[in-house]
């Protein structure tokens, strides 16, 4: 999938990046909405194809572990990151057909793309005719920028996880947090034990 991997022979703006990301998504998508709908593997390839390479997934997985990241062993960190990825990229994945290009306007940013870190704001238009705003939080890497958060009316995807996993660690601990993670990422839950 030439498309899928992003384009950083020259670096792209903060904007920019979020715009060739719906670009390619779109791209991906056309003509393929139905033999996807029909084969969720080959869905989940695609947004993994497509989102890989252009989200950290050490920072988000650090940000959400928050705390409970530094008392973590690297094997158990990595099995986090692996096991919350496959989440997320499966959750992405209910909405992914529904996603139309044109809907969604990428404001130009407005930030110093020398920072470490950068908001990228864009609006979308929903069926009903109202507008939601979207903002997605950018690291700026040697490669060039990667997603790591993404915001949806003012409601951070990484605050709401770092609540729920704290939540579930105190009550339990976060070995048993992963176990589960990577049970409901293996596509197991509770009622098939």
């Amino acid at each position: 999938m030439l498309c899928a991997t992003p384009v950083q022979a020259e670096i792209l703006t903060p904007d920019e990046f979020v715009t060739d990301a719906v670009e390619v998504l779109a791209a991906q998508l056309e003509d393929r909405r139905s033999e996807l709908a029909d084969d969720q593997d080959a869905l989940y390839q695609l947004i993994d194809d497509l989102l890989l390479p252009r989200f950290d997934r050490k920072m988000a997985a650090q940000q959400v572990l928050a705390r409970h990241w530094r008392g973590a062993s690297e094997e158990q960190r990595t099995r986090f990151i692996d096991s919350f990825y496959s989440i997320l990229v499966q959750r992405y994945a209910d909405g992914v057909l529904d996603f139309e290009p044109d809907r969604i306007k990428v404001l130009p940013f407005r930030g110093d793309e020398t920072k470490r870190t950068a908001t990228v704001k864009t609006t979308v238009d929903l069926e009903d005719g109202t507008n939601i705003s979207v903002n997605y939080t950018l690291l700026n890497k040697k490669p060039g920028w990667m997603m790591f958060d993404v915001t949806i009316e003012g409601v951070s995807y990484i605050r709401n996880f770092r609540t729920e996993f704290d939540a579930e660690i105190k009550s339990s601990s976060l070995e048993e947090v992963i176990v589960r993670l990577e049970k409901e990422a293996a596509g197991e839950n509770e009622s098939d034990e």
